[in-house]
């Protein structure tokens, strides 16, 4: 069973403070207090993962409207799984996962974006993520150099 990772509470937590500041530096929106709840009982009883059918709905909603603003797949359109490999080189996720991703729920989609990037060993991770570095880069330059000119 897939739970949701403290680290994936966090960046929710830090989601809804920039999307909901406290106007008064102290009072918490409704969906970063629910989140709180859970981080601060999952920091209490020192655990790593919080069980995504047990958690409170405005904390599961407010878990959600986050997921919702991260990238669904990992895929980067090199599928290697296709050729045979059980591991795509190119996202890292397992021939089943790639399969059945659709059907996968947010907590087994995040619980492999977690696995995939601690381990790092995709194309994702090194010469394509290299690459796109590299070509934004170069747009950066361009559009400087234009800007330059007066262009």
């Amino acid at each position: 069973m897939a739970g949701i990772h403290v680290t994936d509470i966090e960046a929710a937590i830090n989601y809804w403070r920039e999307r909901e500041p406290a106007s008064d530096g102290v009072t918490l929106s409704p969906p970063l207090r629910a989140l709180a709840e859970v981080y601060a009982l999952m920091v209490f009883f020192h655990e790593q993962e919080a069980d995504e059918f047990s958690m409170p709905g405005p904390a599961m909603e407010a878990w959600l409207a986050w997921y919702e603003s991260t990238p669904d797949t990992p895929c980067i359109a090199i599928c290697s799984t296709s050729q045979g490999d059980s591991v795509c080189k190119g996202c890292g996720r397992t021939f089943d996962e790639v399969q059945h991703w659709t059907h996968l729920r947010p907590a087994q989609k995040r619980e492999t974006w977690r696995r995939i990037t601690q381990l790092g060993e995709a194309w994702r991770f090194n010469r394509y993520a290299e690459r796109a570095r590299g070509e934004q880069v170069q747009a950066r330059l361009f559009d400087d150099a234009d800007t330059a000119s007066g262009g």
